[in-house]
């Protein structure tokens, strides 16, 4: 079962009987310790998820046991109506409307104040405590809408792996492995050893600071969520893009092209050259330089000038051109049959070829957003700060290739 959110796996379970619950959570852990390949993201979701619907399970009946009142006049018992409120108050409708209104200046209902007050009260928020006391963290629609904006705008971005966990926690992450071999009857069979690289996220700090006119008060709480999408993907999540490529792990994420040990001769090598001009052979020589296991969800990255003065119109022995456009659907299009992605964060003639699911980037707590109408008082603007504690990094170096023109 693939879940979006913790919500959302916490509502599946939360219908289901504490016995249910149980099974699939001993059946979880036994994948995550027997599988190397196992969706460790989307599991620890649904882990999440069953242990809130656990412990709601627990608290309804402890509710049902202790919630009676004695009416001495009926000398009856009877139970007081429960309500329950929502497992994650990031995710709520009240708390939506409350972050919004707080930052439009904007009167709150009880509800919203009392959930909004939580909220900020939540631990979630404490890894922010290094800059500011008062920042709300983004309300969980509104961050899935900054990410799913953010992966459709294009770049490796959209095709590296994303999490969203503590930092400093190392999480496993499976590598290829070799088939299964036929097995003769009666014949012993050597166990193989699982191979697992782990990779724990570091917290670097990203800031933008952004000001729009006092008069956006007047704007719906649509319009203005929309326009904050806007500003968080083309500042927060663009200078995440850059750092998965750029990045010198420096106060800053680590990017492929830093955190990879480039090797151009012997073993492990992972780095060609080409000299005057790109040819057929070069290309293929990539290829076949590709460990077996990492192909089958390989992609080529570059930018646009590199892909259509190196790549267009390029022939093979044959005489059939190796890359073929694709306008009908979303791609750019293929490179001997594999996807071409466009990353203009890329500099010119430098090629990677590799399957970037094992490139990483980590959002630890989301992103906080704060307001300000003091520092730009004889302008008449606002000022808004969006902050995020995030980190990039190559999980499995032999993953990538890297092909680049000679110097």
């Amino acid at each position: 079962m693939n879940f979006k959110n913790i919500a959302e796996a916490f509502n599946y379970w939360n219908n289901e009987d504490i016995s249910a619950i149980e099974r699939r959570t001993t059946e979880i852990n036994k994948i995550i310790d027997t599988d190397p390949n196992a969706d460790i993201e989307n599991f620890s979701i649904e882990l999440q998820g069953l242990k809130q619907a656990a412990e709601n399970h627990e608290e309804r009946k402890q509710s049902t046991m202790n919630n009676k009142t004695f009416n001495p006049i009926t000398k009856m018992a009877f139970e007081k109506p429960q309500v329950l409120e929502s497992v994650d108050i990031f995710s709520s409708t009240e708390y939506r409307n409350a972050f919004f209104k707080k930052l439009l200046d904007k009167p709150l209902t009880d509800h919203e104040q009392k959930t909004y007050d939580k909220a900020i009260a939540e631990k979630r928020t404490d890894d922010f405590n290094t800059v500011t006391n008062a920042a709300a963290v983004l309300p969980t629609h509104t961050f899935n809408e900054v990410i799913s904006k953010a992966r459709t705008v294009g770049g490796l971005l959209s095709v590296c792996r994303g999490f969203n966990l503590p930092s400093k926690i190392s999480v496993p992450i499976g590598t290829p492995t070799s088939k299964a071999l036929w097995h003769t009857e009666g014949t012993a069979v050597e166990s193989q050893k699982a191979e697992v690289a782990n990779v724990a996220f570091n917290g670097y700090e990203i800031l933008k600071v952004f000001s729009i006119s006092a008069a956006a008060k007047r704007m719906s709480i649509e319009a203005f969520e929309n326009y904050i999408i806007e500003e968080l993907t083309s500042c927060v999540m663009a200078c995440i893009a850059d750092s998965i490529v750029n990045g010198t792990g420096n106060e800053q994420g680590t990017g492929i092209l830093t955190g990879i040990t480039w090797k151009k001769t012997g073993a492990g090598k992972n780095h060609l050259e080409f000299t005057e001009s790109l040819k057929y052979h070069d290309v293929v020589g990539v290829v076949s330089l590709l460990k077996r296991g990492y192909s089958a969800g390989a992609k080529w990255a570059m930018n646009n000038a590199t892909l259509y003065n190196l790549f267009y119109g390029m022939m093979d022995t044959i005489g059939r051109p190796i890359f073929i456009s694709d306008p009908k659907s979303e791609s750019i299009g293929k490179i001997l049959g594999y996807e071409v992605v466009i990353d203009d964060n890329l500099a010119d003639e430098i090629i990677l070829f590799g399957n970037f699911n094992y490139m990483a980037y980590n959002i630890a707590e989301g992103i906080a957003v704060e307001v300000s109408r003091e520092s730009s008082f004889k302008s008449g603007l606002i000022d808004y700060r969006a902050m995020a504690i995030a980190d990039t990094k190559p999980i499995i170096s032999e993953a990538f290739i890297k092909l680049t023109k000679a110097a």
